[in-house]
């Protein structure tokens, strides 16, 4: 039955679109974007088709030149290689995709589709191409540091004296007079203090992800009309407090950290172990876990010490930083797969904590930062010196299994299955059998070719599929000790045997091998003696301890920049994920190293730098309109009035649950996807991971399979999980408001919420109503609203009476979808 009559739906749709912004591109290439055709593009053009299509190539074929963005545009004897944005205008795609028998690139074999799919992707989106003119090998990056070392980002942060400003009693804080004198030598003033409601929900938002209850309103209104400032300590402290605190706050390293519980790509494997890795970044949230220690053991956990079993899982279980992260798992090439997992792990580490993007030098010298192949090279050595620990088993579609880490715990946890002796003996019968039968198979295929009668295809696929019953058998016996008992597994990494430089490969080409290059770090950043690792470490534990060192320039300013922008809705520098030469400038650099500074003496404490941001006039500034200020600065980014924000998805889902009262804000144990064990999505294992609708803990314990993932995220923004998200996208699209008014999810929400209402005794129409808005927006109705409410119910109920007789089964039906009417507004959906 439908909830919501079809004006209201109208009204619904209208008030969607009427209230929600919408972004525009701009004309410069965004961080993402090079990364993207730096990653997936420049890599197979130099590899597959610049011998025959390059200024370099002895004999340039059809006339087309693809190693600099104008002449791939322009293309060829054929026409244009590249139309931006139109797939059949693009003859590069048409020959890539092998659609004319005529025109196929490369001509020998056809790419792999997911190659394929990111060439379209990348068409799509308006083929970005950083390459200008000629394609020439940079300058030698020694000629350069100097040069790139004035930079300001690669400069270590300087200590700030707060300055003086005109309006001294405004500013609460030292962070205020730093806000305050920009606007003050801008002829600007800052905006006034949002109300004592309004100041609740930003927080509660903020630090929690969930809207502020009824009594916490009640309570914190007494205190804010005794003291403004004693009010605000109090609920902040109470907030930062709460296990909901890393639920939020985990969250968002999640992004940065891009978790996913599956492989994604072209086969997508699940991670049943990845949880553990969630539940740590949770737990050490809450903790209030150093920023520095954070870093350290998610990098080398493994390496570094612990007094208890207990610290060392917990420091094991951190390296799945370097696990989770997306493979082809169906990679032919050893070698090629190898450097793929490393460079992901480069991309991750140095995106997410100095936002810098050294992946791009993989194939050649960065080509804006400072950044040499030598530097790539000398972190890969690194990397290719542990082993990456992700626990997929190898299979007729997956070649590339690999072991877990064992946890020196007592107890395996949720999702591990015991076996009894008799499945043991069973399983070890059958195990013989299959080794038996996969020796003599061997045998006859070779007979097979000695006598030339073999079909290779036919005998790939029997032998594969042995081997595959024999692994994941013997994976099983693996996991459990001699009495059936499970073992605690986790994904990470460990040091390998022995530790090697990595060679250098030639514009990125794994059989094309240049000189060995020492590990060490970015030389930019380097500016006493040459790192030497021992021979018998792989050098994580220095890189880990160097990124968090005084010499490291950048971790500390990329957090604190993360923590403003969760804040305020802008980063003091923009671009999030990009402190490089084509980002953006900081708005207040006096303000960045003054908060990075203090992050790091107050023994690099989130929870401290959030507190003093959350308790400055800054962060209490209403989001008032002012045309003059708008005028002046209508980026607001001299930060003259808060930003009004759209919830993300995770609290959007979870204020819907919250307010209904359907909210568990148990955690959950283990995961879904833990349940559903070792297995590719689609081949066998569930593939309802997007159908959420039932489940009521909080979003952060929802199932994220990549490619799959719930609608009440996708839709609404959710970071792509294979890729390193410091900001979220925030768009408007029609599916959101479809989802808001016929999603089961949402009218199931409204429902609740309607129930909980009706459940409070003693409370008339006007009440109900009343109780509805503190709900959803933390403050009562206007008399305007409240009569408008009455109406609408009042129509509700004539038309409702026609289908359902009984008068208190029709009042909850239009309550429930006045509820809904709520839950799809912009009020409840943005913060103000």
């Amino acid at each position: 039955m439908d909830l919501i009559p079809r004006f209201t739906i109208l009204a619904l749709v209208s008030g969607f679109v009427m209230t929600s912004g919408i972004g525009a591109a701009g004309d410069s290439l965004s961080a993402e974007q090079i990364a993207f055709f730096e990653s997936n593009i420049r890599p197979v053009l130099v590899e597959k088709c610049f011998k025959c299509h390059s200024q370099s190539s002895e004999k340039i074929k059809g006339g087309l030149i693809l190693d600099t963005r104008e002449s791939t545009l322009k293309g060829g004897d054929s026409g244009a290689a590249v139309t931006p944005g139109s797939l059949d205008e693009s003859l590069l795609y048409t020959a890539i995709t092998y659609q004319d028998a005529d025109l196929q690139m490369p001509p020998k074999s056809k790419l792999p589709d997911e190659i394929v799919g990111k060439f379209k992707e990348w068409i799509e989106m308006g083929a970005p191409d950083p390459r200008t003119g000629d394609i020439k090998i940079a300058a030698s990056p020694a000629m350069n540091l100097e040069k790139g070392r004035q930079h300001w980002a690669y400069q270590a942060p300087v200590a700030q004296t707060p300055p003086a400003v005109g309006d001294a009693a405004w500013a609460k804080t030292d962070l205020d007079r730093f806000i305050l004198a920009k606007l003050e030598t801008a002829g600007m003033k800052p905006s006034g203090d949002a109300n004592a409601r309004d100041v609740l929900r930003r927080l509660s938002f903020d630090l929690i992800g969930l809207p502020p209850t009824p009594s916490q309103l009640e309570h914190f209104l007494t205190a804010w009309a005794r003291d403004p400032e004693t009010a605000l300590a109090g609920m902040v402290d109470t907030f930062l407090a709460s296990p909901q605190f890393g639920e939020r706050w985990g969250r968002h390293w999640l992004d940065a950290a891009r978790y996913g519980e599956s492989s994604g790509k072209e086969v997508n494997v699940l991670y049943p172990y990845a949880y553990r890795y969630r539940d740590y970044v949770i737990d050490s949230f809450n903790n209030d876990k150093p920023y520095n220690a954070f870093i350290q053991e998610q990098i080398a956990g493994d390496l570094m010490p612990a007094d208890s079993d207990k610290k060392r899982a917990e420091k094991m279980v951190a390296t799945g930083f370097l696990a989770i992260g997306p493979k082809s798992l169906n990679e032919q090439n050893t070698r090629q797969f190898r450097f793929d997992v490393v460079d992901e792990q480069i991309d991750a580490v140095t995106r997410a904590v100095m936002a810098t993007t050294v992946s791009c030098a993989r194939c050649h010298d960065h080509k804006f930062d400072p950044i040499s192949q030598k530097d790539y090279y000398a972190l890969a050595g690194i990397f290719l010196s542990s082993e990456t620990c992700y626990g997929t088993v190898d299979s007729v579609q997956t070649r590339r299994g690999s072991p877990l880490v064992e946890l020196p715990l007592a107890e395996a946890g949720p999702g591990a299955k015991a076996y009894s002796p008799g499945e043991l003996i069973e399983m070890q019968f059958r195990l013989g059998q299959l080794q038996e039968q996969y020796a003599k198979t061997l045998e006859e295929v070779r007979e097979e070719r000695r006598q030339g009668t073999a079909n290779d295809a036919t005998n790939f696929l029997k032998v594969r599929g042995l081997q595959s019953q024999i692994n994941l058998l013997e994976t099983k016996l693996q996991s459990v000790n001699a009495d059936g008992v499970p073992r605690p597994f986790a994904m990470g990494v460990r040091d390998r045997d022995e530790s090697f430089d990595a060679q250098l490969l030639i514009r990125g080409d794994d059989e094309n091998t240049g000189d060995r290059i020492p590990r060490g770090f970015p030389a930019v950043f380097t500016h006493g003696p040459s790192y030497t690792p021992s021979p018998a470490e792989s050098g994580r534990l220095d890189l880990a301890k160097w990124l968090t060192s005084e010499d490291n320039p950048l971790t500390a300013r990329v957090l604190v920049n993360r923590l403003w922008y969760e804040l305020f809705g802008r980063g003091i520098v923009s671009s999030l994920d990009n402190f490089g030469t084509t980002g953006d400038h900081p708005s207040h650099p006096e303000l960045l190293d003054y908060l990075s500074l203090r992050l790091i003496a107050n023994h690099w404490s989130i929870k401290q730098t959030l507190r003093e941001i959350c308790l400055s006039r800054t962060y209490r500034m209403s989001s008032a309109f002012d045309a003059e200020s708008f005028a002046k600065d209508p980026e607001n980014l001299l930060h003259w009035r808060a930003n009004p924000r759209r919830l993300d998805a995770e609290s959007l889902r979870d204020s819907m649950l919250a307010v209904s009262g359907q909210l568990d804000l148990k955690r959950p144990e283990g995961s879904p996807v833990a349940e559903a064990g070792d297995g590719t999505v689609g081949r066998g294992i569930r593939e309802d991971f997007k159908n959420v609708t039932e489940e009521k803990h909080r979003s952060v314990y929802l199932p994220i399979i990549r490619d799959q993932l719930p609608d009440a995220l996708g839709l609404f923004d959710f970071a792509d999980p294979s890729l390193v998200a410091g900001a979220r996208d925030v768009t408007t699209v029609p599916s959101q408001a479809l989802y808001l008014m016929n999603h089961p999810f949402v009218q199931k929400a409204a429902f609740e919420m309607g129930a909980r209402i009706l459940a409070v005794p003693g409370l008339d129409k006007n009440q109900r109503a009343a109780y509805a808005f503190t709900l959803a927006y933390s403050r009562p109705p206007t008399d305007e609203e409240l009569r408008k409410t009455g109406a609408f119910l009042s129509r509700f109920l004539e038309t409702a009476r026609t289908e359902e007789p009984d008068p208190k089964k029709a009042g909850a039906t239009a309550l429930a979808s006045f509820c809904q009417s709520l839950l799809a507004s912009a009020e409840f959906r943005y913060l103000d």
